[in-house]
């Protein structure tokens, strides 16, 4: 039971359907209650939106103030999905994509594939892949027509000089860290792209809630006067 939570947790699945239906959620009331002019749907879209602003602006300040602590939960997440590489097909098919991408193998070094049961260096392993690190490690042939799958095979045993002739020797954290840094603006132009939207279904919202009290007080200010006999 630890191991199948532990494995949903690193599972982008399961990430995806969360954020699936928290956005469903959240546009549902901002939709229904704009249609029906529903005042507590529409506080409820506000105030969703609210907080999900305000907590990616936490996170954004709080990643940057305790950048160190940042980075062990990410090494923290990257080993839990080394342990589960095989357990689950789309986190293996997301770390194969990552380790291209970004040209890396493992969280600090490609011996940290030693944490996978197939993969671990033990002797009393009884896996093929013993020793071994997973084909997106290995260094790309331009000219290469067929991936060879068993490319990473025993690297873990070797040297790093002797290894990175064969696969990328670094990890993936620090890869990860110095796209970032080397990338700011292009992640602060996707914040504020994400940002705006926000705001503005807020602001929006506000506006519609307004707009619904003044009608309803309007009503109301209306069937009091034509209930007065000297109207």
């Amino acid at each position: 039971a630890e191991a199948a939570m532990a494995c949903l947790a690193v599972d982008p699945a399961v990430l995806l359907i969360m954020v699936g239906v928290l956005t469903f959620l959240i546009t549902f009331c901002g939709c229904v209650g704009s249609l029906r002019e529903n005042i507590c749907l529409l506080q409820t879209f506000s105030v969703c939106l609210t907080v999900i602003f305000l907590l990616q602006l936490a996170a954004g300040v709080l990643g940057f103030v305790f950048s160190d602590k940042a980075r062990e939960k990410v090494s923290e997440i990257i080993s839990g999905a080394i342990v589960h590489y095989r357990d689950d097909l789309d986190l293996q098919n997301l770390i194969d994509f990552g380790q291209k991408e970004f040209s890396c193998c493992g969280g600090v070094s490609y011996k940290d594939w030693s944490q996978n049961m197939y993969f671990n260096c033990t002797a009393a392993n009884p896996s093929r892949e013993r020793c071994s690190v997973p084909f997106s490690c290995c260094l790309r042939d331009a000219g290469q027509a067929v991936i060879n799958t068993m490319c990473g095979h025993g690297m873990q045993a070797r040297g790093y000089l002797e290894a990175s002739a064969f696969i990328h020797t670094n990890g993936c954290i620090d890869k990860l860290v110095n796209w970032t840094h080397s990338n700011l603006f292009l992640l602060g132009g996707i914040t504020l792209g994400l940002a705006l939207p926000q705001l503005v279904g807020i602001v929006l919202a506000q506006l519609l809630i307004n707009q619904i009290r003044d009608q309803i007080k309007l009503q109301l200010y209306n069937q009091q006067h034509r209930a007065d006999p000297w109207y």
